[in-house]
């Protein structure tokens, strides 16, 4: 809630910050004014993990800069996005700025509007799978696109670290949303001089995390959002214990109904099991041992995914050399949070295309127009 407020507030103040530039040509003979304008109609998709920041951080800048939207959330969470979308109405928005469709059957309704020949931009965040048919259907109308898609990020904990700062970072790197987030670190790396160190005591906060009702007091974490959702954190678990990992703490659901895990971490992860190459999005955290920093960053490198990567370590050289090394889009240095309404979100790689949040986030709703004006 806190998060999306501040999307509207960023953005509120951005819309009075729309600049262009001015010049006079070589010769002299031309002025050169450049301004800004609405890309036009806009496509919003959003996913279930975030529903009100989400929708919030694609319709604050469209707002701000005059387009139109037309917005599809997340089938499991359309409540929280109506909400939403009334919340605007009330505060005055116009009628037929910012429409909203509930549906079951997302690509016939999204299919339609990008068809359509009317939207100028699609803004969509969810499953790379999902994004580049989005793409392919842009390409038909050449429309704008911002793609914040899948993550699968690295932790790096060097031999230097604050471990105490270091499992602090990972406990919120990991388990916020239950591990539900594009930013959530899956795969941990810690340098084999302190990793006996770091394990226990990761594992040990984990441990005493509370696995339970959201709505009674003292629960830490709830449930995985569907069946679906809980089935394959199963797999990928039983997966990598075959493939010799050892369980720290959890590994197994609770007794009772719903979609419960109990927050996992796994150690000796095999660079071949399948949760080093899929992203997670639930509470396990897959700790593998490395010994060189060229290693690590070549492990950390090896995916096709490059939106947030994580890094703990007391030396500013180290810092900054595995910031400029990462291929992420995102660097946490000493931090297990990155995301804010200030800073410029979203990856490389096949994690996206464009940057939400910032001052370049209203850049992604707005057209340069040329003028030249005969002096």
């Amino acid at each position: 809630m806190a998060y999306g407020a501040e999307m509207l507030r960023w953005f509120s103040e951005e819309a009075v910050r729309i600049g262009g530039d001015q010049a006079t040509s070589v010769d002299g003979n031309t002025r050169i004014m450049i301004t800004k304008e609405p890309v036009g109609p806009c496509v919003l998709v959003t996913p279930w993990n975030f529903p009100l920041a989400m929708g919030a951080r694609k319709i604050a800048p469209a707002v701000a800069a005059g387009c139109t939207m037309v917005f599809k959330p997340a089938e499991l969470t359309p409540l929280t996005s109506l909400a939403l979308v009334q919340i605007f109405r009330e505060a005055g928005l116009p009628d037929g700025v910012l429409n909203v469709v509930t549906t079951a059957n997302a690509s016939s309704v999204v299919g339609t509007w990008m068809g359509s020949g009317i939207a100028r931009k699609v803004s969509f965040t969810g499953s790379t799978e999902v994004g580049k048919i989005l793409l392919r259907q842009a390409a038909d109308n050449v429309m704008r696109s911002s793609m914040e898609l899948g993550g699968n990020a690295p932790f790096i904990v060097l031999a230097d670290a604050d471990i105490e700062k270091a499992v602090d970072g990972a406990l919120k790197a990991k388990m916020r949303n239950m591990g539900e987030a594009c930013t959530a670190a899956n795969r941990f790396f810690v340098h084999r001089s302190v990793a006996g160190e770091f394990s226990e005591k990761f594992a040990k906060r984990i441990s005493e995390l509370q696995v339970g009702n959201g709505a009674l007091e003292g629960t830490d974490v709830g449930p995985l959002i569907e069946q679906k959702g809980l089935d394959k954190v199963q797999a990928l678990v039983a997966d990598a214990v075959a493939k010799g990992a050892r369980i720290l703490t959890g590994g197994s659901r609770p007794e009772g109904p719903g979609y419960f895990y109990i927050p996992t971490v796994l150690t000796d992860v095999s660079q071949d099991a399948e949760l080093m190459r899929t992203e997670i999005f639930g509470p396990v955290a897959a700790i593998t041992v490395f010994d060189g920093e060229d290693e690590v960053l070549r492990l950390a490198n090896d995916t096709e995914w490059g939106l947030v990567g994580y890094v703990f370590t007391e030396n500013m050289d180290k810092a900054l050399r595995f910031s400029a090394e990462l291929e992420v889009g995102m660097v946490g240095l000493n931090t297990g949070i990155v995301s804010n309404h200030a800073a410029p979100f979203g990856g490389v790689k096949q994690s996206g295309l464009g940057r939400e949040g910032g001052k370049i986030g209203i850049e992604e709703f707005l057209e340069i127009k040329y003028t030249a004006l005969a002096i």
